[in-house]
């Protein structure tokens, strides 16, 4: 099979050659994939949807394993909850859509995100509200380095904001831990978990906390985010994209300093379980972005942060620039590299430091370049 370049891989469309390539269809594929390309000495990139991951223009210099297992088991079920297995290629939004048809609650409020079931423990991915860590029970892995399949729960996988042990263990996107199969339990029920997030629950028309009925809870989340461009369109330039790109950026207290306004959001901390962590403080990184001067569209020819007497174009020749929906993405305009992406990154990264003394970090698995 000929190699593909990475960009036909990922939504923001950049990165080089793979050197090697293999279609791993089903769990066993999985194992036996990268088993080979260790026991050759042989770098491993994990891809999935590739909606999180930004590669070199120079590819990958050994083997791309392209992950492509699907399948949901019901494992055990009773008057309240569901158990279902999920393989590692399996679409997540398919995923949240069968749940929501089936009357499942726990991952309503995570619609419309791109990408494969496998790549969700790695980061705990999350939005308005709901963590994927609150209905994992159970992570299918290979093992690299002990050379077996092993079976992690949820404290083993030390879930935190947007991150965990799987993400931990992942060196330019290799992983120690290769996931196959994911564990949800998920409850039953007509109405969705409580909606946590303010403007979701405005939107639904019902106070934070409060629940709503699953199929508005879904359509209503994905309204939203193709409001945002994060729903996946290949006539829509802005969702050639990673996504939101930096982390809202959590602080301790102390740390915050007074260059951030007291009128700029400010949201509280919790753990996997939902419990409040003190001490500590999540800030927008979007509202310091925009505040910093870098609003939407910038990067576009014709657009310049005033703050900070930056040309838009002058970053990466108008080829990357910011959503024009949603400063928290970077999007690819049109034949834009890896090296464009990060260069506006690194711009609009110093220019919120410079500004507010905050520095975000990047969300995506960055191979083979940086910020």
């Amino acid at each position: 099979m000929t190699a593909p370049r990475i960009a036909e891989l990922t939504t923001a469309a950049v990165g080089g050659p793979a050197q090697d390539y293999v279609r791993a269809e089903d769990e066993q594929g999985l194992v036996d994939a990268v088993a080979a390309a260790d026991d050759a000495g042989r770098a491993v990139l994990l891809v999935g949807g590739g909606s999180n991951l930004i590669a070199a223009d120079a590819g990958f210099a050994g083997t791309v394993v392209h992950v492509v297992s699907r399948g949901v088991e019901v494992l055990a079920e009773d008057a309240d909850s569901v158990l279902l297995e999920v393989q590692a290629g399996h679409s997540w939004d398919e995923l949240v859509a069968r749940a929501v048809r089936d009357g499942l609650v726990g991952v309503e409020a995570l619609s419309g995100i791109p990408g494969t079931t496998g790549a969700t423990p790695v980061q705990n991915v999350g939005a308005y509200g709901q963590e994927v860590a609150q209905t994992i029970e159970l992570v299918r892995v290979w093992d690299r380095q002990d050379r077996r399949v092993r079976e992690l729960g949820p404290g083993e996988l030390a879930f935190s904001y947007r991150d965990s042990l799987l993400k931990r263990t992942t060196v330019d996107g290799s992983p120690r831990h290769v996931v196959l199969a994911v564990r949800f339990r998920l409850g039953r029920g007509a109405e969705s978990a409580p909606v946590r997030y303010a403007e979701l629950a405005r939107r639904l028309g019902v106070a934070a906390g409060e629940r709503a009925p699953l199929r508005q809870v879904r359509e209503t989340v994905l309204a939203l985010r193709a409001g945002k461009g994060m729903v996946l369109d290949p006539a829509d330039r802005d969702t050639y994209s990673t996504g939101s790109f930096f982390t809202n950026p959590v602080l301790a207290l102390g740390a915050l300093g007074d260059r951030v306004p007291q009128d700029a959001p400010r949201f509280p901390v919790v753990d996997a379980r939902g419990r409040p962590v003190e001490d500590r403080v999540k800030l927008s990184a979007a509202w310091l972005i925009d505040h910093a001067g870098f609003g939407r569209g910038f990067g576009l020819p014709g657009t310049r942060n005033e703050r900070l007497g930056l040309d838009g174009a002058d970053v990466a020749g108008g080829r990357a620039a910011l959503s024009t929906k949603h400063t928290l993405a970077l999007t690819n305009r049109g034949g834009a590299s890896a090296a464009d992406l990060m260069a506006l990154a690194r711009t609009v990264r110093d220019g919120v430091a410079s500004v507010y003394g905050v520095e975000l970090v990047a969300e995506p698995v960055l191979v083979g370049t940086a910020v």
